[in-house]
């Protein structure tokens, strides 16, 4: 089966005989989150920047849905790709609005068009529709970065390049906007391709992480791959000693540790019956559902206590608004999540959206004791 994009025995050589990227090559399925990383200097960048041919490469052949980069014009090239900067890259005369829609008007889109894709990413990263009439001057910088994720999905590209876009914020918003990223990736379907000198960022966000050093490719596969097999001490240095995993081996992924039967309602149920349900089985949320087990939000019992005299159904009342994670993710990346956050639980998906199980606070506490303690009762420990 072709890949979405190859790389194939590519070089970027200055002037001098400098090898920013020496000989590399990779591949990228449709859809994967890859992480380029490496320390400052390493040829993450340039490795990126030569897919929307900001850089061409010196050696070798890059390839994206079966063509040839070489062949491809640049200009129209870039109008098929997102793109976000660690600056964001917003112009600063034009409205938020503008700033969506660049591409979308270069592509020659009808102003009703552009307006209604504007109104639709805005609404999906939680910003109110009065934001389109302002400027960048205006707006904070986590709520920038925001916009910058937007810009880059606004013409439906199905490739997204991201240059540290997060580097400069501070953690919180760094975290939330790590979330929503990654949020949009699964249900959108993109391809993203993330630079980051951040192993967190890396083991948080990607399918497959490419560690890069000297310009070289040092190591290359999935999170949990690197974790347990680093190639060589280099690797090991960049990842670090005290994560989870080396502690608890043999608990790696959020489907290990998950709830397989969550209690689920439809949305055409009467808001009686959710409380009827709520009650056999003892829970104060319901996690909504359709016919097909996709998640569609939920809904709890003080919403549903501040609407029952309205009567209606749950689809009337629920919240769409679902933080969730992949029965694939890493254990330690749900733990930091949940447990930082307060939350008592999260609904698992399956790559296909479909609600697969529940992970809980309470799952997860019992693995971090786990791994602090192994089989030894806390209670009973000597110093």
């Amino acid at each position: 089966m072709a890949h979405y994009l190859e790389f194939d025995h590519v070089s970027k050589i200055y002037r001098g005989g400098n090898k920013a990227v020496d000989d590399i090559s990779f591949t990228v399925d449709q859809g994967e989150f890859i992480c380029l990383i490496g320390t400052s200097g390493s040829g993450k960048t340039t490795t990126m920047r030569m897919i929307n041919r900001m850089i061409n490469p010196t050696h070798g052949t890059i390839t994206l849905a079966g063509k040839s980069l070489a062949d491809t014009d640049p200009v129209k090239l870039r109008r098929k790709i997102g793109y976000v900067i660690q600056n964001i890259g917003l112009m600063p005369h034009m409205t938020i609005r503008d700033n969506i829609t660049i591409v979308p008007k270069l592509l020659k889109w009808s102003d009703e068009d552009r307006e209604k894709k504007a109104q639709e990413l805005l609404k999906l990263v939680e910003l109110p529709a009065d934001f389109l009439d302002r400027y960048p001057s205006q707006l904070s910088g986590g709520q920038q970065q925001r916009i910058g994720v937007i810009r880059a999905l606004a013409a439906g590209q199905d490739i997204i390049l991201m240059d540290e876009p997060f580097g400069a914020l501070d953690p919180i918003t760094r975290e939330a906007l790590q979330d929503l990223v990654k949020q949009l990736q699964v249900e959108m379907g993109k391809t993203v391709i993330f630079v980051t000198h951040d192993m967190d960022e890396a083991l948080k966000l990607s399918s497959r992480i490419a560690i890069m050093d000297g310009g070289k490719i040092i190591q290359y596969g999935t999170p949990n791959e690197i974790l347990r097999q680093p190639a060589n001490d280099f690797v090991k240095d960049l990842i670090g000693h005290d994560r989870l995993l080396e502690a608890k081996p043999n608990v790696e992924t959020v489907g290990q540790i998950m709830l397989k039967t969550p209690v689920t309602i439809t949305p055409d149920q009467s808001l009686s019956s959710a409380i009827k349900l709520m009650r056999q089985r003892r829970v104060d949320t319901l996690l909504v559902v359709d016919d097909q087990q996709l998640l569609q939000g939920l809904v709890d019992l003080e919403n549903i206590d501040h609407h029952y005299k309205d009567a209606g159904t749950v689809q009337d009342i629920m919240s769409t608004k679902v933080n969730f994670v992949n029965q694939t993710d890493l254990v330690r990346d749900t733990i930091e999540r949940i447990l930082k956050r307060g939350w008592k639980y999260v609904p698992v998906v399956g790559d296909d959206q479909r609600l697969v199980g529940i992970v809980t606070r309470t799952a997860l506490v019992d693995v971090v004791y786990d791994a602090v303690w192994g089989d030894d009762d806390p209670d009973n420990a000597t110093d």
